[in-house]
């Protein structure tokens, strides 16, 4: 292995601005980066795109950047968990990308979610352990609404079958989950965890999104989530793969749609992306 020198302990940059973990650097990522968990997946999102190229591939993260319908965009795995997931957006961030959607996949937690539906996020319960070294836990794990907006138009464009609402992410896939550890184990504090989160209304658990939007939140960026259906906590079905090729399919859309917005947005001036600019775009649609 050869040795490099990084700019110090706690800026831990390469001279030519490639950061630690992902081994990127300014210019190869696009502000817009979809954010599967699998490495595997990064290369299935990249080949609905009209071209792309691997970009650097280290530890659990890969990334790939290519041309969306004309859009410059990025995938990077985040691997499993919060803690991967933070130093991902931190690290994307510091190389220009702005705007990240997770796209992975989720155990349902009511039956009226399918094996194969997809689950669009308007926030989080903050279950995970890595938001919390950020801020305090009142602090809530919101998408953006704007993402939400692309991804739900997404989806409609594509028809697809989805459910929008709040999901609840955690570090442990197990018994954090409710599901039985080994030999059994599961804390008294588990047991009817999945009954209070479907008695508030919360519609799935997954792993990455509470970390994913607060991050968003606290540093001015823009944060959404879609995921397919795997798994169903209330039926006990479980399919591998399930609906994984339709969230992909959404993504990209919506990184699509919401490049489209962004510069319609900028065109009249406005500093963010509102309902007169989103109302226009339609118009315009419907006349094309």
């Amino acid at each position: 292995m050869v040795e490099e020198k990084l700019k110090s302990a706690s800026q831990p940059v390469s001279a030519e601005g490639r950061v630690y973990h992902l081994a990127v650097k300014p210019g190869d990522v696009s502000r817009y980066v979809l954010l599967p968990g699998d490495p595997e997946r990064v290369p299935r999102i990249a080949r609905y795109w009209d071209r792309s190229w691997q970009v650097a591939s280290h530890r659990e993260y890969v990334t790939y950047s290519g041309y969306y319908k004309g859009v410059f965009i990025s995938a990077t795995s985040t691997g499993i968990g919060g803690p991967a997931t933070a130093i991902a957006v931190e690290e994307l961030a510091r190389v220009g990308a702005d705007t990240f959607i997770r796209v992975g996949t989720t155990g349902a937690l009511t039956r009226e979610i399918k094996l194969g539906d997809l689950v669009i996020s308007t926030g989080a319960v903050r279950m995970d352990g890595t938001s919390r070294h950020y801020v305090i836990p009142e602090y809530p794990a919101v998408a953006s609404y704007d993402v939400v907006l692309a991804l739900i138009e997404a989806a409609e464009e594509l028809g697809v079958r989805y459910h929008v609402g709040l999901t609840a992410s955690s570090d442990s896939f197990y018994v954090g989950q409710e599901r039985p550890g080994f030999k059994g184990y599961l804390p008294p504090f588990q047991k009817g965890l999945i009954e209070f989160l479907r008695s508030i209304r919360v519609l799935n658990f997954e792993m990455e999104a509470a970390t994913i939007f607060t991050l968003a939140n606290i540093y001015g960026l823009r944060a959404g989530a879609v995921c397919a259906a795997i798994a169903n906590r209330e039926t006990e079905e479980f399919v591998v793969d399930a609906g994984v090729e339709d969230a992909i399919r959404v993504a990209n859309e919506a990184v699509k749609i919401l490049s489209e917005w962004d510069d319609a947005a900028l065109k009249k001036g406005r500093p963010g992306i509102t309902p007169s600019v989103i109302g226009e775009w339609f118009e315009k649609r419907k006349r094309a």
